[in-house]
This record gives C-alpha cells, structure tokens and sequence, in this order.
C-alpha cells in the first residue's frame, strides 16, 4: 500500500519521498555501481534543516536528524531541488 510521492534527482543522487518514508540513494564509486539505500521512516525523523544556495552557490544543503542517532544525514541538493525538498518533507512531517 506504500505508494511514491515525490523524486528528486540530484547531481548522482536521489531522494524519494514515499507515503510512509524517505528513502536516500546513493551512488559510490567512479561507476556508480555501488549504491547505498537509507530508508528513514518519517516518524523517526526529529528535525530537518535546508540551507539554501546563496547568489553564487551551485548548491543546497539537506540534514535531518533521526531519533536515536547522534549526527544527522547530510545530503547536498541541486539548487533547484532544495524548495521542493523542504516542501514535500514539511508536508509528509506536518501534514
């Protein structure tokens, strides 16, 4: 019953919102083949914080807090994805 919400592709990256989770992914590597899936249930996330590209910045800033972890997640955004990754994470916290 979990359906997707939103996607956004970032430089290699992506970020998926779905109607119950975030899900980060991650490419390594110089090939991209490896790739690294974080699933964070909504509920587990404390607080966000996005910092936005100034007028000569290439691009924004993603952290997100989850309970019982002392360091957030750090995910870089295209300056373009940032507005709508602060939006639809208010929405799915938020209501």
């Amino acid at each position: 019953s979990e359906r997707v919400i939103a996607a956004y592709k970032l430089f290699r990256d992506s970020i998926i919102f779905t109607t119950g989770r975030l899900m980060l992914i991650d490419k390594q590597g110089l090939t991209g083949r490896k790739v690294h899936y974080h699933s964070v249930p909504y509920k587990a996330i404390t607080q966000f914080t996005v910092e936005t590209a100034g007028h000569f910045d290439t691009d924004s800033e993603l952290k997100i807090w989850v309970s019982g972890q002392d360091k957030p997640i750090e995910v870089e955004l295209s300056k373009n994805a940032a507005e709508g990754v602060q939006k639809t994470l208010s929405t799915q916290l938020f209501g």
